[in-house]
């Protein structure tokens, strides 16, 4: 048995210029932390009794003799992608509902290619799974999906995402301490809307005539350089939400389909109440609202939104890991990869 732990992540700023379309000409970056939230996938080798070869358990249960059989798209693209050929059942469970703009089907992309890659004899890199994901949702699925939630979940950490023309990726970790991290996590709120959306639907809204929302993107991605000096500075941290507002209004005018009048009615409501900014965590239409909160405003703020779940979340560094390997040959079978 594997166990794959994944964590979800929360993205900042940049949002948008991580599409091919766009850094593939432009360049594009992102500022995005993982956050102490995870999906966890779990394999394990089936025993030679059933009648079926696959069984995939998520929100609905799958059973069925090949990959291609599948109805789930990714776990179908992975399993053959990697040539796999053993009897499996996959376990599918997350800390946050799937749907919500924290990254979770990427989170599921590199959890079940790095559990895969598990029960191989050799490592696989953070790079690797970061771009094995990429591959599988873009070209395999071909999800209307950007690049930086499998770079989020594959590496995990506060980092600076960079996008080359090239097609390059570049991974900086934001050079702060523990104690400047808490300040900044201190101050933000996390709910969820209860709304549930698909990212590449809303994406598809906008991401395909980015050339015409140019104004919008070039501010959005130097609003990282703007926002990584804030956090790596000694100094004051409430411009960090302001420039969140900043950025909530330049994204709304992406596309209708961003917000909506349960979101908008949200966010107002937490800056009446006292929130500086704030943002959906995904591409939009719903899913979870991050506030940037002064901690003497946090009450009132969670009054405003009484009907939301508040989730409490802390930053995490640790990336897709697997915590528990058990692969013990039990019985008689070929090998995992043709």
């Amino acid at each position: 048995m594997i166990i794959a732990r994944t964590p979800y992540r929360i993205s900042f700023f940049g949002g948008g210029t991580d599409y091919p379309a766009w850094y593939k000409e432009h360049g594009g970056q992102v500022l995005s932390t993982t956050i102490d939230k995870y999906l966890y996938i779990t394999c394990r080798y089936l025993p030679p009794f059933f009648e079926h070869r696959l069984r995939l358990v998520y929100s609905i249960i799958e059973t069925c003799q090949s990959a291609d059989e599948l109805l789930h798209p990714t776990a179908r693209s992975i399993l053959k992608f990697l040539n796999y050929d053993r009897d499996l059942e996959i376990h599918y469970d997350g800390d946050l509902p799937a749907r919500s703009g924290m990254g979770s089907s990427s989170a599921f992309t590199v959890g079940l290619l790095n559990a895969l890659h598990a029960y191989g004899s050799k490592p696989v890199s953070c790079q690797q799974l970061a771009d094995e994901s990429i591959y599988v949702e873009q070209v395999l699925v071909r999800e209307e999906v950007g690049s930086q939630d499998q770079v989020s979940a594959a590496y995990g950490g506060f980092n600076t995402i960079r996008f080359s023309p090239e097609g390059e990726i570049e991974v900086e970790p934001l050079p702060i301490d523990s104690a400047r991290a808490g300040l900044v996590t201190n101050k933000l709120m996390l709910f969820f809307t209860g709304i549930p959306r698909t990212a590449s639907e809303v994406a598809k809204t906008y991401v395909r005539d980015l050339r015409s929302r140019a104004r919008q993107l070039h501010r959005m991605s130097r609003m990282v350089d703007e926002a990584k000096t804030l956090v790596c500075s000694d100094g004051e941290l409430d411009n960090f939400g302001e420039l969140l507002h900043e950025s909530w209004i330049l994204k709304r005018s992406l596309s209708p389909a961003v917000s909506n009048a349960r979101v908008d009615e949200a966010y107002t409501a937490a800056r009446e109440g006292g929130a500086l900014g704030g943002k959906l965590t995904g591409a939009g239409g719903g899913g979870m609202l991050l506030l940037y909160v002064p901690e003497d405003r946090q009450a009132i703020v969670r009054s405003k939104l009484a009907s939301l779940v508040h989730i409490p979340i802390q930053f995490e560094n640790t990336g897709s890991q697997i915590i528990f390997r058990d692969i013990q040959q039990k019985y008689q079978s070929n090998d995992c990869f043709s």
